[in-house]
Protein backbone atom coordinates (compact mmCIF):
# COMPACT_ATOMS: atom_id res chain seq x y z
CA UNK A 1 0.00 0.00 0.00
CA UNK A 2 0.94 3.35 0.16
CA UNK A 3 -0.35 7.01 0.14
CA UNK A 4 -2.77 7.56 -2.63
CA UNK A 5 -5.07 10.37 -3.90
CA UNK A 6 -8.50 9.63 -5.36
CA UNK A 7 -10.42 12.99 -6.77
CA UNK A 8 -13.29 13.70 -8.61
CA UNK A 9 -14.69 17.14 -10.11
CA UNK A 10 -17.95 18.40 -9.74
CA UNK A 11 -17.45 21.85 -11.27
CA UNK A 12 -17.31 23.65 -14.70
CA UNK A 13 -15.14 26.63 -13.82
CA UNK A 14 -11.77 25.16 -14.01
CA UNK A 15 -10.56 22.13 -16.26
CA UNK A 16 -8.71 19.80 -13.60
CA UNK A 17 -5.20 18.82 -15.93
CA UNK A 18 -3.12 16.16 -15.07
CA UNK A 19 -0.39 18.57 -14.12
CA UNK A 20 -2.38 19.84 -11.02
CA UNK A 21 -2.95 16.04 -10.04
CA UNK A 22 0.33 14.89 -10.22
CA UNK A 23 1.15 18.06 -8.50
CA UNK A 24 -1.25 17.58 -5.65
CA UNK A 25 -0.03 13.70 -5.36
CA UNK A 26 3.46 14.90 -4.98
CA UNK A 27 2.20 17.02 -2.03
CA UNK A 28 -0.12 14.71 -0.66
CA UNK A 29 3.53 11.88 -0.45
CA UNK A 30 5.54 14.82 0.84
CA UNK A 31 3.19 15.69 3.54
CA UNK A 32 2.49 12.12 4.29
CA UNK A 33 5.96 11.69 4.92
CA UNK A 34 6.51 14.23 6.93
CA UNK A 35 3.83 12.96 9.15
CA UNK A 36 4.52 9.66 9.05
CA UNK A 37 1.73 8.42 7.50
CA UNK A 38 2.68 6.32 4.16
CA UNK A 39 -0.41 4.61 3.59
CA UNK A 40 -4.06 5.47 3.24
CA UNK A 41 -6.32 7.44 0.89
CA UNK A 42 -7.05 10.70 0.24
CA UNK A 43 -10.60 11.71 -1.85
CA UNK A 44 -10.62 14.87 -3.15
CA UNK A 45 -13.43 16.58 -4.54
CA UNK A 46 -13.47 19.99 -6.94
CA UNK A 47 -16.72 21.83 -6.31
CA UNK A 48 -17.98 25.75 -7.02
CA UNK A 49 -18.81 28.21 -4.26
CA UNK A 50 -22.78 26.73 -4.21
CA UNK A 51 -21.86 23.00 -3.29
CA UNK A 52 -19.53 24.18 -0.98
CA UNK A 53 -22.25 26.90 0.52
CA UNK A 54 -24.25 24.32 0.65
CA UNK A 55 -21.89 21.67 2.65
CA UNK A 56 -20.59 23.99 5.19
CA UNK A 57 -24.27 25.10 5.66
CA UNK A 58 -25.37 21.38 6.50
CA UNK A 59 -22.46 20.17 7.92
CA UNK A 60 -21.08 22.64 9.95
CA UNK A 61 -23.93 25.12 10.62
CA UNK A 62 -21.91 28.11 8.48
CA UNK A 63 -24.32 29.61 6.44
CA UNK A 64 -21.71 31.01 3.38
CA UNK A 65 -19.44 29.47 1.38
CA UNK A 66 -15.30 28.26 2.27
CA UNK A 67 -12.48 27.72 0.86
CA UNK A 68 -11.70 23.98 1.71
CA UNK A 69 -13.57 21.50 4.21
CA UNK A 70 -11.98 18.27 5.61
CA UNK A 71 -13.69 15.25 6.73
CA UNK A 72 -11.55 12.69 8.44
CA UNK A 73 -13.00 9.25 8.52
CA UNK A 74 -10.96 8.53 11.88
CA UNK A 75 -13.35 10.48 13.54
CA UNK A 76 -16.10 9.02 15.11
CA UNK A 77 -19.40 11.03 16.49
CA UNK A 78 -21.92 9.39 18.93
CA UNK A 79 -24.58 8.00 17.13
CA UNK A 80 -22.89 7.53 13.92
CA UNK A 81 -23.37 4.85 11.63
CA UNK A 82 -20.12 2.22 11.39
CA UNK A 83 -18.82 1.76 7.71
CA UNK A 84 -18.35 -1.72 6.89
CA UNK A 85 -16.63 -2.91 3.62
CA UNK A 86 -17.85 -5.91 1.69
CA UNK A 87 -15.30 -7.60 0.54
CA UNK A 88 -14.77 -9.04 -3.12
CA UNK A 89 -14.58 -12.71 -3.75
CA UNK A 90 -11.17 -13.49 -3.46
CA UNK A 91 -9.80 -9.94 -2.26
CA UNK A 92 -8.43 -9.55 0.93
CA UNK A 93 -8.87 -6.90 3.97
CA UNK A 94 -5.12 -5.95 3.91
CA UNK A 95 -6.07 -4.89 -0.57
CA UNK A 96 -8.88 -2.39 1.47
CA UNK A 97 -7.37 0.90 1.63
CA UNK A 98 -7.04 2.89 4.96
CA UNK A 99 -9.52 6.01 3.70
CA UNK A 100 -8.15 8.94 5.96
CA UNK A 101 -11.15 10.98 4.84
CA UNK A 102 -12.45 13.50 1.99
CA UNK A 103 -11.58 17.13 0.91
CA UNK A 104 -13.44 19.33 -0.62
CA UNK A 105 -12.05 22.48 -2.77
CA UNK A 106 -14.15 25.28 -3.75
CA UNK A 107 -12.62 26.68 -7.42
CA UNK A 108 -14.64 29.80 -7.18
CA UNK A 109 -12.48 30.17 -4.09
CA UNK A 110 -9.59 29.05 -4.55
CA UNK A 111 -9.10 31.39 -7.88
CA UNK A 112 -10.37 34.87 -6.36
CA UNK A 113 -7.71 33.89 -3.07
CA UNK A 114 -4.99 33.05 -5.56
CA UNK A 115 -5.74 36.74 -7.50
CA UNK A 116 -5.97 38.43 -3.84
CA UNK A 117 -2.81 36.83 -2.78
CA UNK A 118 -0.96 37.35 -6.09
CA UNK A 119 -0.01 34.46 -6.09
CA UNK A 120 -0.92 31.39 -8.72
CA UNK A 121 -3.96 29.25 -8.95
CA UNK A 122 -1.63 26.08 -8.43
CA UNK A 123 -0.54 27.20 -5.06
CA UNK A 124 -3.44 28.08 -4.03
CA UNK A 125 -4.98 24.85 -4.72
CA UNK A 126 -2.00 23.42 -3.02
CA UNK A 127 -2.47 25.01 -0.25
CA UNK A 128 -6.01 24.20 0.11
CA UNK A 129 -4.90 20.66 -0.57
CA UNK A 130 -2.18 20.20 1.99
CA UNK A 131 -4.26 22.53 4.75
CA UNK A 132 -6.99 19.70 4.14
CA UNK A 133 -4.96 16.84 4.22
CA UNK A 134 -3.56 18.31 7.98
CA UNK A 135 -7.05 18.34 9.07
CA UNK A 136 -8.10 15.17 8.06
CA UNK A 137 -5.06 14.11 10.53
CA UNK A 138 -6.35 16.28 13.72
CA UNK A 139 -4.30 19.61 12.52
CA UNK A 140 -6.23 22.65 13.84
CA UNK A 141 -5.76 26.19 14.16
CA UNK A 142 -7.59 27.34 16.96
CA UNK A 143 -4.62 29.84 18.32
CA UNK A 144 -1.83 31.69 17.42
CA UNK A 145 0.40 28.49 18.69
CA UNK A 146 -1.26 25.28 16.27
CA UNK A 147 -1.96 28.27 13.64
CA UNK A 148 1.73 28.84 13.47
CA UNK A 149 2.47 25.21 13.30
CA UNK A 150 -0.28 24.09 10.94
CA UNK A 151 1.34 27.45 8.67
CA UNK A 152 4.77 25.86 8.77
CA UNK A 153 4.23 22.49 7.79
CA UNK A 154 1.68 23.96 4.72
CA UNK A 155 4.72 26.30 3.79
CA UNK A 156 7.28 23.43 3.92
CA UNK A 157 5.12 20.39 2.05
CA UNK A 158 4.45 23.56 -1.29
CA UNK A 159 8.36 24.52 -0.85
CA UNK A 160 8.95 20.65 -1.52
CA UNK A 161 6.65 20.52 -4.47
CA UNK A 162 8.02 24.14 -6.19
CA UNK A 163 5.32 26.31 -4.73
CA UNK A 164 7.27 27.93 -2.10
CA UNK A 165 6.34 31.56 -1.80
Amino acid sequence: MSLQLAWNNEQNELEISDTLISMLESALEKAGESEGVLDGEVELTFVNDDQIHELNRDYRGIDRPTDVLSFAMNESLDGELEIVYELEEGEELENVPDVLGDIIISVTRAKLQSEEYGHSLDREIGFLFVHGFLHLLGYDHQDKASEDEMMGKQEAVLTQVGLGR
